[in-house]
């Protein structure tokens, strides 16, 4: 029969998923509590960081209906749930593990989207989710509307779409000026009528 005590941390952890916009696990192996405690504050309102057992971690996600690798679940684990900016906490954990090199990123979820360590760490180089979407909006003038339904986009499909908006920057600035923005799903299969019939878009 499951303790009383351990019933009520699954609950608690498998809740924690739930609510999160997403979820980055590391291992802490080494710091110490004062370390721990100057993490929680790096990260401030974008995530909460608890230490957590692997055991109960992983029932804890699987009642809330999270697949976890078992890599992921090796060594001391501690968890950030993300509950406000994604990029801002993959910057915090980032940084940190930069100056503590004991803090390592193992993986993580966004959306129900598995990340790997270096993917979370790609979306720390990127700017904050308010930037990048103000840039992308300011860079697809033409076409308001698609931008906007951007910030009503799942975190995950916003990032993937933002990380090739920065990337095309890159090789052409004036994206970000007013320029061609880069080409989704939904701007190709809504510009081509326009494009077959020769017909322009301006007022």
């Amino acid at each position: 029969m499951a303790r009383p005590d351990k019933t009520a941390a699954v609950a608690e952890i498998a809740e924690s998923f739930r609510e999160s916009n997403g979820v980055v696990l590391t291992e802490y192996r080494g710091l110490s509590v004062k370390q721990l405690q100057e993490l929680r504050r790096s990260l401030g309102q974008a995530a909460s960081y608890a230490v957590a057992k692997n055991t109960l971690t992983k029932i804890a996600a699987k009642d809330a209906g999270v697949e976890l690798a078992d890599e992921l679940l090796t060594g001391p684990t501690a968890i950030a749930f993300i509950n406000g900016d994604v990029v801002e906490a993959a910057k915090g954990l980032r940084d940190f593990a930069k100056a503590n090199t004991q803090l390592v990123i193992k993986g993580g979820f966004l959306d129900g989207k598995s990340l790997s360590a270096d993917e979370i760490n790609k979306l720390a180089d990127l700017e904050s989710r308010e930037v990048l979407l103000a840039k992308l909006a300011g860079g697809m003038k033409a076409n308001l509307s698609k931008a906007a339904a951007l910030f009503q986009a799942p975190l995950s499909k916003t990032a993937r779409t933002v990380a090739a908006l920065q990337d095309k920057a890159q090789a052409d600035p004036s994206v970000l000026a007013g320029g061609e923005a880069p080409a989704t799903e939904a701007a190709t299969a809504d510009e081509a009528p326009a494009a077959e019939s020769g017909e322009s878009t301006e007022g």
